[in-house]
């Protein structure tokens, strides 16, 4: 797979700048915790109030504070009203089903009080406390993502290890901004030189320090000059064992915090569990779902959802054949040969978006690629008719899929199907984006489409296929309505 070169202006600034020291978690806006109580509060209690007046119940303001003290509870427990995870991305999932525990605990309210409105009622007026929810995630996450690419509400890191192993590890945390953490520090273990450019704290020798407390005392200086909240290491052969336990000793002797980087990029959490044999700590990583419960789920899902959707969207398919037809000249449909599941090729479906020959067009715009890899994306696209741009902006050209996706030929979700030109330049990393179904939407649309970079796409593809679960499917297709709503990468 080609790498993704990170510039090392980039790293240096993203992990310190002296003028304007990076500002630790603490420092996460303090409206965040008041506006998700009082989310909590209004989302349930408001509506709980209103229907439950409606209904004649005997006591509504009762029903509707008890309703208010229990969504809040219940988040209290889940601990969503941590300093760690307010503003955090979560996705929709998390919260329903924080609200599924919620319906639980008034169910069995309901019973013990002889509360009598009719379930329905009761049901549909639970339900703007899980969009309220949703919302102020929505908008103190977006918030705290804009403070993040400002070195703001963050958590500073010093990285241990080997020059090779800390070099990649800074790569990463400096690629992308989604995450809390910024270096401040490097502690290079061995000879070898860096080229990210961020400050060396310190650096260990070879072998272990003669001084039994050498190591420790060097880290723990490191730590203190640069104020970092967490020390990450990157064990190696120089790194492990006896001296990375004295190492651990004495950062928790000191109150500090201590994570081990294992070598696994790109590997959901829920596909780790932890074990131990002999005094050896292990993870042992979760093949990924090929078969089973989860994938006849999506197939089902996947086809009643497609067949479904092109029975109600029918008058919309007619508004759109005719629009197409009375802008340009030309059939209202567009097919082109793409590659699916194990390189199998198969006929999709769209709506026209340019003009008859774009394709015998295509060769002379190749001087104007905009993007850095295989594919072949334009802004300002002169093939694009003026419906065509419209349909674009808004994903509705992608409808059509849905007769793929009754065929068998896509899923709603998976990678984006690659064209036969492209496939036949993959190397043997980018071909395991082929071992699913390529789908309608996916990670790469609601990561920013076609402002992606190459190794970014291929990088979200590998992603979906290595961590793939029906839940997370059921999330990517909640986030996918935000990410045509806000047509950001759609051209």
């Amino acid at each position: 797979m080609r790498h993704v070169h990170i510039p090392v202006q980039r790293v240096a600034r993203r992990a310190l700048e002296s003028a304007h020291p990076v500002r630790g978690l603490g420092d996460k806006a303090r409206w965040y915790l008041p506006a998700a109580v009082t989310a909590d509060l209004i989302g349930a209690g408001v509506p709980v109030g209103l229907v439950f007046e409606a209904a004649q119940q005997v006591r509504p303001l009762y029903c509707a504070l008890g309703a208010a003290l229990a969504w809040s509870g219940v988040q209290l427990l889940r601990r969503r009203y941590a300093a760690r995870v307010l503003g955090e991305s979560r996705g929709v999932l998390p919260v329903v089903h924080d609200w599924l525990i919620l319906i639980g605990v008034l169910a069995v309210a309901r019973v013990v009080t002889g509360e009598d409105t009719p379930r329905l009622s009761a049901l549909g007026a639970l339900l703007p406390a899980l969009l309220v929810t949703v919302a102020c995630h929505k908008l103190t996450y977006r918030h705290l993502s804009a403070a993040r690419r400002e070195a703001q509400a963050v958590s500073r890191v010093l990285v241990v290890g080997e020059p090779d192993s800390a070099e990649s590890v800074i790569g990463h945390l400096a690629a992308r901004t989604d995450h809390p953490y910024v270096v401040v520090g490097v502690v290079p273990v061995g000879p070898g030189e860096l080229e990210s450019g961020v400050p060396v704290a310190a650096r260990l020798g070879s072998a272990m320090a003669k001084a039994p407390t050498g190591d420790s005392a060097a880290v723990l200086g490191a730590v203190a000059a640069h104020r970092a909240d967490l020390v990450l290491v990157a064990p190696g052969a120089r790194l492990a064992g006896e001296r990375l336990r004295r190492i651990a000793w004495a950062l928790h002797d000191a109150g500090l915090e201590l994570a081990v980087f294992p070598g696994l990029v790109e590997v959901s959490v829920k596909r780790l569990e932890t074990l131990s044999a002999g005094g050896l700590a292990m993870l042992r990583v979760v093949p990924p779902v090929g078969r089973g419960m989860q994938t006849l789920l999506k197939s089902v899902l996947d086809r009643a959802a497609a067949g479904f959707g092109l029975v109600l969207l029918s008058p919309v398919f007619l508004a759109m054949v005719l629009a197409i037809r009375f802008g340009s000249r030309g059939p209202a449909f567009y097919r082109q040969r793409r590659i699916g599941r194990d390189g199998e090729p198969f006929v999709m479906w769209k709506f026209r978006t340019m003009v008859v020959d774009a394709d015998a067009l295509k060769a002379d715009l190749s001087g104007s690629n905009e993007n850095d890899g295989l594919m072949f994306k334009m802004r300002r696209d002169p093939r694009v008719t003026r419906v065509g741009r419209l349909l674009r902006r808004t994903s509705m050209d992608e409808l059509p899929q849905l007769i793929n996706v009754v065929a068998g030929d896509m899923s709603l979700v998976g990678p984006r199907p690659p064209l036969p030109e492209e496939v036949a330049k993959y190397d043997e990393v980018e071909l395991r984006r082929l071992t699913v179904r390529p789908g309608m939407t996916g990670l790469w649309q609601i990561s920013g489409r076609s402002d992606l970079s190459w190794d970014e796409t291929i990088q979200l593809d590998l992603q979906y296929v290595d961590n793939w679960s029906f839940t997370s499917d059921v999330d990517v297709m909640g986030r996918t309505l935000r990410a045509v709503v806000d047509g950001r990468g759609a051209y």
